[in-house]
C-alpha cells in the first residue's frame, strides 16, 4: 500500500505512457483507411480477395493480441515484484513462442487455403488471386506479429514512447510504399502486402536492437520453469484470444439484423462504426498503456494505487467521451454530409451520430475493465465482461429496439446496451479487485 500523497504522480505517469499510444493508434487507423482506398481502385476481384482474407486476418490478430496481453500482464507483474531476471526470460520466451507459433499457423492457413475459401463460399474467380496474394499477406502478418510482440515487451517495461513513435513511422512508411508497390511497380494487391512487410520489417530492425540493448529479453532459460511459465501465459492468452474473436461474431450477427432495413442501413452502419473507432481512440490508447501500469502495481502489492489510477482513468473516459458526444450531436448533420453523398444513407447516419456517441463513455469503461481485468490476472473475468457486453446487452438491446421502434429504436437499443455493459463491467471489476485485496492481505 502507498500513501495518498504519491498518487497524483501516478496519474501523470499514466498520461505520459498513454499519449504516445494515442498517436500510434491514430496513425495505424489512418494507414488502414488509406490502404483500403488504394486497394479499392484495383477493381472488384482484389476487393473480394481482401474481403475473404479479413476473417482469417482477424484470427491471426486475435492470436497475437492474446499473447501480447499475456506478455504485458505477466512481465509487468514480475517487474513490480522485483523479479527482473524472470521478466527478461519471459520476454525471450514470448518472442520465441510467438514467432514460431504465428509462423506455424501461417503455414497451416496456406496449406488449408482452398478448404477455407470453400467454407467461406468464395467464387472460383477469387481462388487464383488468393493463391498469388496469400503468400505475401501471410509474410506481412508474421512480420506484423513479430513487431507487435516487441511492442508488448516495451510496454511491459513502461516504455510506450518507442512503440508509439514506431507505429507512426511504420504507418507513414506504409502510406509512402503503398502506391509505389501497388501502382508504380505494378504488383497490384500483392504490392499492398509487400509494402506492409517492408514497413514492418524496417520497424523490427529499429526496435529489436533497442530492446536487446535495454536487456529486456533473455534466452538463458536454465533456471526457468518453462512448462509453468507457458501455463501462466496460456491462462491469460486463451481467454484474451477468445475475447478478441467475439466482436467479429457479434458484428456479423448485428449486420445480419441491420440488413433487414436495406442496403442504405448497412452502409450507414459501416460508416458510423468507422467513426466510432476514431471517437474512442483515447480509450484504445488507455487499454494499451494501463495493463503494464496495473501489472507493476499488482506485483508490488499496491492495491490502493490500482483503485486510484482506475478511478482517474474512468473519470477521464466518461468526461472526454461526453465532450465528443456533445460535439458530435451538434455536428451530426455536417458530419453525415461529409461522410456520404447518398441522401438515404446520410439521413440514417445522421440519427446514428446523434444517438450512439452518447453511450461511448460507458462503452469505454467496459473496454477498459476488460483490459484491467487481464492485467490483474483475472482473464476469465475479462472474457465474461466481453461476452456479456456483446451477447447479453448489445445484441438483445439492438434487437428489442429494432422491434419496438425500427431503425431509430435500433440505435437507441445500442445506446442502452452500451450503458448496461459499462455498469456491469464496473461492478465485475470491483468484485475482482476485492478478491485480489483479500489475497494480498492473507499473504502479508
Amino acid at each position: 500500500m502507498s500513501s495518498n500523497s504519491a498518487q497524483p504522480s501516478l496519474a501523470r505517469e499514466l498520461f505520459t505512457m498513454t499519449w504516445p499510444m494515442l498517436f500510434g493508434v491514430l496513425s495505424l487507423m489512418s494507414f488502414q483507411l488509406v490502404d483500403s482506398a488504394f486497394i479499392g481502385q484495383l477493381g472488384i476481384l482484389p476487393l473480394a480477395a481482401q474481403g475473404f482474407t479479413l476473417p482469417i486476418q482477424m484470427i491471426v490478430i486475435g492470436l497475437q493480441v492474446g499473447l501480447g496481453i499475456a506478455t504485458t500482464a505477466i512481465i509487468s507483474r514480475a517487474l513490480g515484484a522485483q523479479k527482473t531476471r524472470y521478466a527478461k526470460q519471459l520476454g525471450g520466451l514470448v518472442l520465441t513462442m510467438g514467432s514460431i507459433g504465428i509462423a506455424f499457423f501461417a503455414v497451416l492457413i496456406w496449406l488449408l487455403r482452398h478448404p477455407i475459401l470453400a467454407l467461406l463460399s468464395a467464387p472460383d474467380s477469387v481462388y487464383p488471386i488468393i493463391d498469388s496474394y496469400w503468400p505475401h499477406w501471410l509474410l506481412s502478418a508474421w512480420v506484423g506479429a513479430l513487431i507487435y510482440f516487441y511492442y508488448s515487451i516495451c510496454r511491459s517495461h513502461g516504455n510506450t514512447l518507442l512503440p508509439g513513435i514506431m507505429m507512426i513511422v511504420t504507418s507513414v512508411l506504409n502510406l509512402v510504399l503503398d502506391p509505389i508497390f501497388i501502382f508504380k511497380l505494378g504488383f497490384g494487391l500483392n504490392g499492398a502486402a509487400m509494402a506492409t512487410t517492408l514497413a514492418f520489417g524496417i520497424g523490427v530492425l529499429v526496435v529489436a536492437p533497442k530492446v536487446a540493448r535495454k536487456h529486456w529479453i533473455m534466452f538463458d532459460w536454465k533456471d526457468l520453469k518453462i512448462t509453468q511459465s507457458l501455463a501462466d501465459i496460456g491462462h491469460i492468452m486463451g481467454p484474451a484470444m477468445v475475447s478478441q474473436l467475439l466482436p467479429p461474431v457479434s458484428s456479423m450477427l448485428a449486420t445480419k439484423l441491420i440488413a433487414g432495413f436495406g442496403t442504405a442501413a448497412v452502409a450507414s452502419w459501416a460508416l458510423g462504426s468507422r467513426f466510432e473507432f476514431f471517437a474512442i481512440v483515447s480509450v484504445l490508447a488507455l487499454t494499451m498503456s494501463m495493463p503494464p501500469f496495473i501489472g507493476r502495481l499488482l506485483g508490488a502489492g499496491r492495491s490502493d494505487d490500482i483503485r486510484y489510477i482506475v478511478k482517474v482513468a474512468c473519470r477521464f473516459v466518461l468526461l472526454f467521451q461526453l465532450l465528443i458526444a456533445v460535439v458530435t450531436f451538434f455536428a451530426s448533420s455536417g458530419l453525415a454530409n461529409l461522410m456520404t453523398s447518398e441522401t438515404e444513407v446520410r439521413q440514417i447516419l445522421h440519427w446514428h451520430l446523434m444517438i450512439i456517441p452518447i453511450s461511448l463513455g460507458p462503452l469505454g469503461i467496459c473496454m477498459l475493465m476488460v483490459s484491467i481485468s487481464n492485467a490483474l490476472g483475472k482473464s476469465y473475468t475479462a472474457l465474461t465482461i466481453s461476452a456479456l457486453r456483446l451477447f447479453a446487452f448489445f445484441l438483445p438491446c439492438l434487437w428489442i429496439g429494432s422491434e419496438l421502434a425500427g431503425l431509430k429504436g435500433l440505435f437507441t437499443g445500442v445506446l442502452f446496451g452500451n450503458v448496461l455493459a459499462g455498469i456491469c463491467s464496473w461492478f465485475m471489476y470491483r468484485r475482482a479487485i476485492r478478491l485480489i485485496e483479500r489475497r494480498l492481505f492473507k499473504e502479508q
